[in-house]
């Protein structure tokens, strides 16, 4: 027993010098892992667990805390006497989640990165920044007029949670047709059971990377709940990146024939624009923010309320923990990483129309 925790202790090691080592060759990881292995993990996990009405993974999490707090308990008084073995256990434990986490799903942390793999720029200008951000106005207003005669009303969603989830895959159909590496099979979707923890934490969602189920917090306002969802499903099929994946949830819902969809893409991304305009030019904020419908900006004052009703220390906590995380998994940017996909849409979307 105790060679065994010698070994999984050792491959810890060993594996992080690996990972490491292959983060130099993303077309390696592109190709033999992203594009290779991990895709029939996936679908091979979605087949699994989709089909559980509930969130299997969040069970999964229950009985391994409980497991691991019922191990602690029972050996608290062991840790003078025998601290090595029981170190060797730790380790031995963190070697096992690592490899399971990183071979299930985390490699992807690693490929090519999609600005790369789609030839989009990565810098742009304040006047291309304005020339998008007028292009969305737009196009938001528009959305918005379809779905409310008054500009001054919010748009409110009028579908089910379990409605939204099946309506998404309709928008990746879409998107898959113009690129085939955003094809979405086998859809495992399910409302978190731990929405409410995670609503504290400021987390709309995540990916359970073991069982490879899109986790959605169900207390979000439900006017931006598809593009939650469909950033999720971005998640699954291998884009670890989180400003990828809001890239790839934009496409997603604004390409879904649904308005509803549509106006959640296109608000949201307006709504990161405008945050960059707050840091480049408060003027120039607010003169934008006079061409939006008031409609618009009052689901966006829905969102705030949302988020500043269940801010709590817990909240900046959690964030400081997945700051780090995110920095040493290869996104130097930690959650500054999540507005970052504002690159990608400015500069796709120059020689495109909304």
């Amino acid at each position: 027993m105790k060679n065994k925790k010698i070994l999984l202790s050792l491959f810890l090691i060993v594996q992080i010098i690996v990972l490491q080592v292959l983060s130099f060759f993303p077309e390696f990881i592109e190709t033999y892992y992203s594009n290779g292995l991990y895709p029939v993990i996936a679908k091979t996990s979605r087949t699994l667990f989709g089909w559980i009405p509930f969130s299997f993974g969040d069970i999964i999490y229950f009985v391994v805390i409980f497991m691991i707090l019922r191990w602690f308990f029972l050996n608290r008084k062991t840790w003078k006497t025998e601290w090595k073995s029981n170190v060797l256990m730790v380790f031995s434990g963190i070697s096992i989640f690592y490899f399971l986490f990183h071979f299930l799903w985390a490699t992807n942390y690693h490929r090519i990165p999609l600005f790369e793999k789609m030839k989009i720029e990565k810098e742009y200008s304040n006047a291309d920044l304005m020339t998008f951000t007028q292009k969305l106005i737009v196009k938001t207003n528009e959305i918005h007029s379809r779905l409310e005669t008054n500009d001054s009303v919010k748009i409110t969603n009028p579908y089910s949670q379990e409605a939204i989830f099946k309506m998404t895959l309709n928008g990746y159909k879409n998107l898959a047709d113009e690129y085939t590496f955003f094809n979405y099979e086998e859809p495992s979707i399910k409302k978190s059971l731990i929405s409410l923890p995670l609503t504290y934490m400021g987390f709309g969602g995540y990916l359970n990377p073991f069982t490879n189920e899109a986790q959605v917090n169900d207390k979000l306002p439900m006017y931006n709940f598809p593009f939650t969802v469909c950033h999720e499903m971005a998640h699954q099929i291998g884009y670890a990146s989180e400003s990828e994946a809001n890239f790839i949830g934009f496409l997603s819902t604004t390409k879904n024939k649904d308005l509803y969809f549509q106006y959640a893409g296109y608000s949201y991304a307006l709504k990161y624009c405008l945050r960059n305009w707050k840091i480049r030019d408060e003027k120039v904020l607010e003169e934008l923010q006079q061409k939006i419908r008031p409609g618009i900006l009052k689901n966006y004052e829905e969102s705030d309320a949302f988020w500043m009703k269940y801010n709590t220390p817990i909240e900046d906590g959690f964030k400081f923990f997945y700051d780090n995380f995110l920095k040493m998994n290869k996104q130097e940017d930690g959650l500054e990483s999540y507005s970052k996909f504002v690159n990608l849409m400015v500069n796709y979307y120059k020689e495109k129309e909304l």
